[in-house]
């Protein structure tokens, strides 16, 4: 996994995120229940800004000096695939160079303690994991060719 490179040139919050040199896409298993999935949304959600943090625009107050904390300056898409066409995808994007891939393994939301997803993960190959939800954050024309076609999740 390599990381896209974030220059001062990248922060775009003045302009639309259509504008924005990065994409960011959440791509979830169409077939989760709705729960689950933004479970799956929300955990990678994190784990994005923790690798990406200057993804994340300045916090601002509203009229009553009530503070917001900073969200995305590029925004999020969230879509939808086959639990197939997921796994498929996770693979492909993993041959490009600079796009962030977060995921939600299948074993992370049926382990009950962090430490036992990692015992179920470091037992099962690539070829039999599946994927909840993949996330992917990257130059925007990449990440447009790779999820090219997929419909919004509803």
């Amino acid at each position: 996994m390599s990381l896209p490179q974030l220059t001062g040139d990248d922060v775009t919050t003045h302009r639309p995120t259509r504008q924005a040199r990065l994409k960011w896409v959440i791509v979830v298993d169409q077939s989760l229940p709705a729960g689950r999935a933004a479970n799956a949304a929300a955990c990678m959600a994190a784990a994005v800004g923790k690798a990406l943090p200057d993804l994340l625009g300045p916090g601002g107050e509203d009229a009553s000096g009530v503070a917001h904390a900073g969200l995305p300056w590029a925004g999020c898409t969230v879509l939808a695939t086959d639990a197939d066409a997921l796994r498929a995808l996770r693979a492909k994007a993993a041959t490009k160079e600079d796009i962030l891939i977060v995921d939600m393994p299948e074993p992370a939301q049926t382990a009950r303690v962090y430490d036992e997803y990692l015992g179920v993960l470091a037992a099962t190959g690539q070829d039999t994991l599946g994927y909840c939800a993949v996330s992917l954050v990257g130059p925007r024309n990449r990440v447009d060719k790779l999820v090219g076609g997929l419909a919004l999740l509803r």
